[in-house]
Parts: structure tokens; C-alpha cells; sequence
């Protein structure tokens, strides 16, 4: 049996090493055969928590019984009145609700249980609470006394109603992507998605639209106080000193920031460039000095200690030579008062250099913002604290939050942009944000582990060696040098080994487990997933991303009470518990694991999720059953793999019991066959498969499966009849045949072929050679579902990103919550049906091309930008025509998640004029290969769509 390494989040994931996020790709380690389900389950948990408040509770706590006293309307969580219990020896104590064992030193979990059982315990009647969002670049951190209302929010919105985004100068940085004018962002997230590093601003800094007076404004002689930043690449950074006298001008050539305002030295006569002034106060001051003729001098107030830190400047107003005095126009005076807000702002808000801060902060004053019912006043408090940080002490902390950690050495830590380290640290200790070890005594056993990692093997074997009071060890790495000075029996004493620990490593730190699980909570809020951290904010800074234009229009949040929230994170608990183990063997927690997610299914879940309403909803995505669910299945490929069927088939029942409506019930029910089969009950196998087929949730290749399978089992004297789908199920497809020379024949290895040049190609290659010659001068491509995804994003852009509410919660998402599920295509059923209408018209290469010039580069599920030219894309639209195009969207929309695999593999066209032609679908097979359900049930799909296809076999000479 052969060990493989399988890349996490399927075949492959690429970690970027950025020095802000550092981030450790880990493989997954199976057996032979991947287990299903595996690796979505992988990418719901993302990047895996450092701590895990739950998991002692996980591990060690009695496993409910998952079939409960059948009473039809049980009460979730029973109060027992019990006296509260003082901790035991192990430091447990015990909820005096529900009579749980909790962990006695950590009151944060304490408090969270509690909140969770009283709320049970006394429901309150429900009220839908109604939240609003603002796009990234309309964002207001400020706290509102007034009610939210539901409203729809384009991203493309006036200039005046912008947040002041703090970011730096056009000369920031080197790597900066051009900036266009606000009016002209297309995206809601860019190289200026930044943050404001307070939530305590009463109001909104800017006041968009024109104020109620238009009374004329004496502007001339008023003073600014503001800051120079874009300093970086100055050629001198000393020559500014308290008292500079300064002037600002005008940069409009500036490739990076049309609006650019440059701040001068006004002591020289070549108006030496000190820096500008920062972004979103240049882009309404700009216009004041173009075309209202106001000029400004002023001096440095003071010097930084940093030399990249911002300037603090004064500047006042006066009218130049050739100025206008229109100071009572409409927009003047708009203009102006949005200066006069954003440096009000800028005096409670300095803006920071640091783009990472001001990107972290904006993630989280988002977040809680739109989640503020879900946290305790404990949790509110703690969370503002962090903005009463001091910069460098913020700059830390998220640069350890995003780095693998847990432990780092003090000596290891240094950041340009942070100048007194040790001070940062102190403040993070007394505010409870990290954990700082600097003396012996303040180790603890189970720290050892991870302390022990920071250390290199130099230091490992020194402390080894006296421990086991051998010599050498050099033959050891690093990992075996560990586990054998943790499991030493050498009979060191815990101070001696704690003292030669710590004289290594001297005083090291880690983020508090408190902090970090807070900011998990907000990480997860904002981006609503596990792939996505803070690191996308840098691929969108580096201009490596755009997320496409859409409107977020919110009447429910995700999560309705803190319950709901608290149930769904421990259920992600679970699955990190499960993976992690899936990943190291340890088969005990892992069956664990699968018993405790079936407990823990919520007995009126099955109720709710068969309702219309709440499959049409895209929140049972975001429940803990659902979680439990995905745990489930993977445990149940993992028995299977085990050989232990009898398990596998009683949580295969229990799922299709729990789940009526569910898009994964054509895999269960196709398992719960075979394993049926496996163990020789046939006849149930076979009513199995007959029942499947009446399922309405059973579809594409999991259907055809099971007619197949029905066919095969159901022959006499099982079953006489023969069903009425086994003509379609049976029928045959168009075949070829083309020779080539094989150049292996390793088993299980892709098959290589000579062609006709003499030239080593694969079997796509050479069928595409095939029909280029003596196939009948086709042209095409090797591109199997990607080129369909392709051109079914592109055509139907503008369906994908309509205004529907609840699908579009952030700024980051490149498809609706929603895509994928049957809800995509029933809320907005009238107008996919006009557009495709359009398509059966001929409209499809018009549409195909308008999508690929406004919005190529930009992030779309499904679509590859660089797999094909937009001629290979046009050429496939005009050949396959309007009717089998619109067909294939209706498909793909009304059922993207079923459909979005298994096409075939060549796509083949030629013209018979200038614009007309004929298309082809083959799907290529080796001599020893066959057809999955999948491709088959294409293969026969496209064939009742009026589609030309046929399966190519490449037989060896």
C-alpha cells in the first residue's frame, strides 16, 4: 500500500509567501484512496486555529445520545437545578444549567456556555432584525443611534460619500498599481481598500451632497492642519524640521493619482518635493486649487521619530494671481466643507503608513458592526480596547496574528515599521492580547512543545544531550529531537528542564487564546468563509485581484443570535479535530468525531431545511448541522475505507433521514447501495436504487448511476419489468477509434502516445491531431468543463451580479452565496429566462464580448481568464449556436453544482463561412479507460440538447 501526498484543497494550493503573511502549506496524508468529501471539508476550516476553546470539551465529554426521548416537542436544553459545583482536581467546573464539565481557568468559554444555556432555557419570541451594508469604499465605522434600514448600496456611488480611506501618497509604495479617480472604481474593492484605525467617531466625516445653505464661505485665510505622507523615497528624509515652510502643488500627470497633491519645500527655489498630502483630502482639495485658483503655504508642525512615519503640516488658504472668486457656487462650497470633515477626521484619525493596519481594521469595525448582536458587552469592550492601542502595539499584533506562530522569541521580532518592540509588547501583556514568558516559573508543561519548535537544532541537542545525558544526537532532526526530550525518562527535573528552556529561547511571546479566537470570530464575519483571510486584502493591494461590481443589499444577517453563531464555530471545532487526526491516524478521535456530529444535529433541523423557504435560503449553509453534515460524510468514506460497511450504512440512513432536500443526497443514496451490495444484501441494495430514483434531489451522474444499477441488480427473477429509462440509460454513443504508439504502460499512469511527428503528446493531443487531419479538419481545444464555465460566466455576467437580496454580504466574493444552489435559479427565474431568450436570438457573441472587454481580469466563478482568447471563445459561441448555448446555461443556472463537471473533454469547431459553422463534443478515452456516470450522463445530455457528440478511443498499434 502505497502512502500518496495530496495537496490541501485539491490538487493544489497555492500559499503566497508575502513577508506580512507568511503562511505554511500542509499536505494531507491518505491511504491510496482520497477520502470523499475531504477536501471541501478542508476548505470550510481554511487555514487551521492555533487554539481551539472547545477541545477539551470534544475530546473528553460524554457523547449525547443522538436519538433523543421521542417527546414531539422537546425542550432543547433542560434547566436542572443544580448548586453550583466548586472545581475538582482537574480544574473543571460544572454548569449549574445544564450540568456540563467546563474548563475551570477559562472563564471566556465559561461566560460563552452560560450565554448559550440561559438562552436556550428561556426562549425569547423572535424578532427579524434588519441590517444594512455599505460597500467597502461607503463604509462609516461610526456607531448609529438610528435603526437600519434595508437599502440598496452600489459601490458606485459620487466621490462625496466616500469614507476618507487613510491611505498614503502616490510614492507610497513602489509596487502601488495606477489608482483611477473614485468616480471611476468599477470594482468595491481596490489598491485603496483601507480602514480607519478609531470606531469612535460620532459621525460620519464626510457629508455628501450639497448643504442646505449656499451662503458664500470665506475660505481665504483658513488654516488646515494635515500630514505629508509618501515620504519613502525621499532622497533626503532629514531635511525636514519643525518649522519647514512649505506650499502645496498641484500634480495632475501623476500616473498613479490624478487628483495628487505634492507638498513642496517653500525655502527652495526648485520646489524641492517633500511628499503629498494624502489621498482623500488631495481628491477635494484638487479640484479647489484647478478651478477655484486657491493656493496653500504653510510649515511642519513637528518631526516623527520614524523616518517613514507621516509629518504633521499647517497650511492656510489664499486665492492666487489668477484666481476666481465664485466662493458662493454649489459645488465650491461642497467641496469645501468635505476638507473641512476629513481633516476634523484626520485630527481624531491620523492616518497610519501601515496599509496592513488600516486593512485589519477595516475587516474588523466592519464586521462588528453587522454583527454587533452576536457579541457580549465583555466582548464589545475587549474588541474596543484594541483601538485605544497604541500604533505599534496594533502593528504587532496583527503581525503575529498572521503569522504561524504559536510561540515566537522576543529576539526573532523585528518590523521597520515598529521602533520600540519591547514597549509594544508590554502594552499587548497588560491588555491581555499576548502571552509573555520571560522566567522559568511562568512555563507550562503544555507549552513545552510549542516552545521547543522555536528553538533551533543547535540548542535541541545541547538540551537533549543533558537530558538524556548522552552525546551525539546529530543524527536526529528536529522533530525526533523534540518528542524525545518531551518523553524523556531521564527523570530531568520539570525546573531544570523549564531553566534550560528558557536560557535559549530567553523571553519568548504568543497571541492570547482569548484575542485570537476574537479575532477568528471577526475574520470569519467579514469574509464568511475559510479560504479567505487578511491576506486578500494584499492581493487586492497588489493589484493580483479585483472582485467584480455588485450592489449588497441586506435585510438578515447570517447569523440570527449568538447561539446560532456559537454552535457553528464549535462545529468547525469538530472538523479541524477531524482532519487533524485524519491527518496523524488517530483513528479513535476520528470515530469520535463522526459520533459526535451525528448527536449534535439539531432534532427540528430536518423540519426547517425541508421548507421552501429555507432551501431557497442560503443560511443552512451556515448552521452547525450543515457543518456536522460535511463531518459525516467524510467519516463515511473513511469507514468505507475501513471495511467497516455496517457503520458506514447506518450514518448513510441516518443522513438521507435528516436531509430531504439536499444536493448530496444522490452520493449518499448511491454509497448506501454499494454498501448494501458489499455486504450481500442485494435485494435491499436494488429497492435502494429504485428509491433513489424517485428522489427529486438525486441528479446528473449520480442518477445515471443508479439507473445502471437498478439495470444490473434488477434482471429476473428480481424484477420482470424492465423500467422505462433503460433505453436512454443504455444508449449507445457514436464511437471512433484512432491508433497511436504507446510510450507506457505503467498501471495507473496518464497513457503517452508517439503521433505522427515522432513527438510524445497525451491521448487529448493526439485525438485533437486526429481530427485536424484525417478526422475532417476540425479545430479546437482540450479543455473539458473549463472552457463551458467560461462562456457560461461571461454570457451570463450580468444574471451572476444582478441586485437579489441576501446573496451579496461582502466586498470579497466572486459569485453569490446563493451560486451553485437551486435558489439561483428560482429568484431570478423572469430574467434568466429573457436573457436566455436573447442568447436563442443570437445575442450570445454580442454578450460574450461585451463581458470580456469590461470585465476581463476580474474574479468570476468559473471563469479563466488566461485558459482561452477571446477568438477561440467566439469561435466556439458562433459554432455551437444560440439554442444549444442557451440550453447549456439553463442547465448550468438552474443546477451549476450537479452540472459544473464531467464534460467532455475536446471541444471541436470549423466554419462553413464567415459566420456560421458547425460545433463538436468528444470525450477521449485510453485503451484501458472507460466512462465515468458523470461523463456519460453529459455525454447522453448534450446529445437530447441537439449537440454532436461522440467518444474518441485511442487504441495502441
Amino acid at each position: 500500500m502505497t502512502i500518496k501526498m495530496v495537496k490541501m484543497a485539491g490538487d493544489l494550493r497555492v500559499w503566497l509567501f508575502f513577508p506580512l503573511f507568511p503562511f505554511v502549506q500542509r499536505a494531507v496524508v491518505t491511504l491510496e484512496m482520497v477520502l470523499t468529501g475531504r477536501e471541501s471539508l478542508i476548505r470550510l476550516i481554511g487555514r487551521r486555529r492555533r487554539f481551539l476553546p472547545n477541545r477539551r470539551s470534544i475530546l473528553s465529554d460524554p457523547i449525547p445520545d443522538p436519538n433523543p426521548n421521542p417527546n414531539p416537542n422537546p425542550s432543547p436544553n433542560p434547566v436542572v437545578e443544580q448548586p453550583p459545583q466548586q472545581p475538582d482536581q482537574s480544574g473543571d467546573v460544572q454548569c449549574p444549567v445544564c450540568g456540563r464539565n467546563l474548563p475551570g481557568d477559562d472563564h471566556n468559554r465559561i461566560n460563552s456556555h452560560l450565554d448559550v444555556c440561559l438562552s436556550q432555557s428561556q426562549p425569547k419570541p423572535a424578532t427579524k432584525r434588519k441590517l444594512s451594508q455599505r460597500t467597502l469604499l461607503e463604509l462609516n465605522f461610526s456607531p448609529s443611534n438610528s435603526k437600519p434600514k434595508l437599502q440598496s448600496l452600489s459601490h458606485e456611488s459620487n466621490s462625496a460619500s466616500f469614507l476618507p480611506l487613510p491611505n498614503n501618497g502616490c510614492e507610497e509604495e513602489e509596487n502601488c498599481d495606477k489608482q483611477e479617480p473614485p468616480e471611476k472604481h468599477e470594482t468595491g474593492v481596490n489598491s485603496t481598500l483601507v480602514a480607519t484605525s478609531s470606531s469612535s467617531s460620532p459621525s460620519s466625516p464626510l457629508n455628501s451632497g450639497v448643504p442646505d445653505d449656499s451662503k458664500p464661505v470665506d475660505v481665504l485665510g483658513a488654516t488646515l492642519e494635515t500630514f505629508i505622507v509618501g515620504r519613502r523615497h525621499a532622497d533626503n528624509p532629514d531635511e525636514i524640521c519643525a518649522g519647514t515652510a512649505i506650499s502645496l502643488l498641484r500634480d495632475p500627470q501623476n500616473v498613479k493619482d490624478p487628483n495628487a497633491v505634492k507638498v513642496v519645500s517653500g525655502d527652495s527655489a526648485c520646489c524641492k518635493s517633500l511628499g503629498f498630502l494624502p489621498r482623500h483630502l488631495a481628491q477635494y482639495l484638487s479640484p479647489l486649487i484647478d478651478n477655484y485658483g486657491l493656493g496653500f503655504q504653510g510649515h511642519v508642525t513637528s518631526v516623527p521619530k520614524h523616518s517613514l512615519e507621516i509629518v504633521p503640516i499647517q497650511v492656510t488658504c489664499h486665492k492666487t494671481a489668477n484666481g476666481e472668486s465664485k466662493y458662493a457656487d454649489e459645488t465650491f462650497i461642497c467641496l469645501w466643507k468635505n476638507v473641512q470633515h476629513v481633516v476634523k477626521f484626520e485630527r481624531r484619525n491620523p492616518p497610519s503608513t501601515v496599509k496592513y493596519q488600516l486593512n485589519f481594521f477595516l475587516m474588523l469595525q466592519e464586521a462588528l458592526r453587522n454583527n454587533i448582536h452576536l457579541l457580549t458587552e465583555d466582548e464589545k469592550t475587549y474588541m474596543d480596547s484594541f483601538t485605544l492601542l497604541s500604533n505599534e502595539s496594533q502593528r504587532l499584533f496583527i503581525r503575529l496574528y498572521t503569522r504561524k506562530g504559536p510561540w515566537f522569541r522576543m529576539s526573532s521580532i523585528s518590523y521597520s515599521e515598529i521602533v520600540d518592540t519591547q514597549k509594544a509588547v508590554k502594552e499587548l501583556a497588560d491588555k491581555e492580547y499576548i502571552h509573555f514568558i520571560e522566567d522559568a516559573n511562568q512555563l507550562c508543561m503544555s507549552d513545552v512543545k510549542d516552545i521547543l519548535n522555536v528553538l533551533n537544532v543547535s540548542e535541541l541537542r545541547e538540551i537533549w544531550s543533558i537530558s538524556l545525558k548522552k552525546g551525539g544526537g546529530h543524527g536526529l532532526k528536529k522533530q525526533h529531537l523534540i518528542s524525545s526530550i518531551i518523553s524523556s525518562d531521564a527523570g530531568v527535573p520539570w525546573s531544570q528542564l523549564s531553566t534550560m528552556i528558557l536560557e535559549r529561547s530567553s523571553s519568548c511571546i504568543r497571541i492570547s487564546s482569548k484575542s485570537e479566537s476574537l479575532m477568528w470570530r471577526t475574520e470569519r464575519l467579514f469574509f464568511l468563509n475559510g479560504e479567505q483571510d487578511l491576506s486578500s486584502f494584499l492581493l487586492v493591494d497588489m493589484g493580483k485581484i479585483k472582485y467584480p461590481a455588485y450592489n449588497c443589499i441586506i435585510s438578515e444577517p447570517i447569523f440570527s443570535n449568538r447561539r446560532n453563531l456559537l454552535s457553528y464555530e464549535e462545529a468547525i471545532e469538530v472538523a479541524q479535530i477531524m482532519d487533524e487526526s485524519l491527518d496523524t491516524n488517530k483513528i479513535e478521535v476520528v470515530l469520535r468525531c463522526i459520533k459526535l456530529a451525528e448527536s449534535r444535529v439539531s432534532t427540528d433541523f430536518s423540519d426547517r431545511y425541508s421548507t421552501s423557504e429555507s432551501v431557497s435560503s442560503i443560511q443552512h449553509l451556515f448552521t452547525a448541522s450543515w457543518v456536522y453534515s460535511k463531518v459525516v460524510t467524510v467519516g463515511i468514506s473513511f469507514l468505507e475505507q475501513e471495511r467497516r460497511y455496517t457503520d458506514a450504512i447506518n450514518l448513510l440512513r441516518w443522513l438521507l433521514n435528516v436531509f430531504p432536500s439536499d444536493l448530496r443526497r444522490g452520493y449518499w443514496t448511491l454509497r448506501l447501495s454499494i454498501d448494501l451490495e458489499h455486504l450481500g444484501f442485494i435485494d435491499e441494495s436494488l429497492q435502494v436504487s429504485e428509491n433513489g430514483l424517485l428522489d427529486p434531489w438525486v441528479r446528473a451522474g449520480s442518477r445515471m448511476a443508479l439507473q445502471r444499477r437498478v439495470l444490473r441488480l434488477g434482471k429476473p427473477p428480481r424484477r420482470w419489468k424492465v423500467p422505462s429509462y433503460s433505453r436512454s440509460a443504455l444508449q449507445k454513443i457514436p464511437q471512433v477509434f484512432v491508433q497511436g504508439r504507446p510510450l507506457n504502460s505503467d498501471l495507473g499512469g496518464k497513457s503517452r502516445y508517439y503521433n505522427e511527428e515522432g513527438k510524445q503528446c497525451g491521448v487529448e493531443e493526439l485525438a485533437l491531431n486526429y481530427y485536424a487531419r484525417d478526422g475532417g479538419g476540425w479545430q479546437g481545444v482540450h479543455a473539458e468543463s473549463g472552457i463551458w464555465l467560461t462562456i457560461f460566466g461571461l454570457l451570463m455576467w450580468d444574471v451572476i451580479y444582478a441586485d437579489v437580496p441576501n446573496v451579496f454580504y461582502t466586498r470579497f466574493q466572486n459569485a453569490p452565496l446563493d451560486f451553485g444552489t437551486d435558489g439561483f435559479y428560482t429568484s431570478r427565474k423572469s430574467v434568466i429566462e429573457s436573457h436566455l431568450q436573447q442568447i436563442r436570438d443570437g445575442m450570445a457573441e454580442e454578450f460574450l464580448i461585451k463581458s470580456w472587454e469590461t470585465h476581463f481580469g476580474t474574479a468570476c466563478r468559473g471563469v479563466n481568464w488566461d485558459s482561452h482568447s477571446l477568438d477561440e471563445l467566439r469561435a466556439a459561441v458562433t459554432c455551437v449556436g444560440g439554442t444549444c448555448l442557451a440550453s447549456l446555461c439553463q442547465l448550468l443556472a438552474q443546477d451549476y453544482r450537479s452540472w459544473s463537471s464531467g464534460m467532455p473533454d475536446l471541444l471541436l469547431w470549423r466554419f462553413h463561412g464567415e459566420y456560421s459553422g458547425e460545433a463538436k463534443l468528444v470525450e477521449v478515452k485510453g485503451h484501458n479507460d472507460r466512462l465515468s456516470e458523470q461523463q456519460r450522463a453529459w455525454l447522453l445530455l448534450l446529445m437530447d440538447c441537439g449537440f454532436s457528440v461522440e467518444v474518441c478511443k485511442v487504441k495502441p498499434l
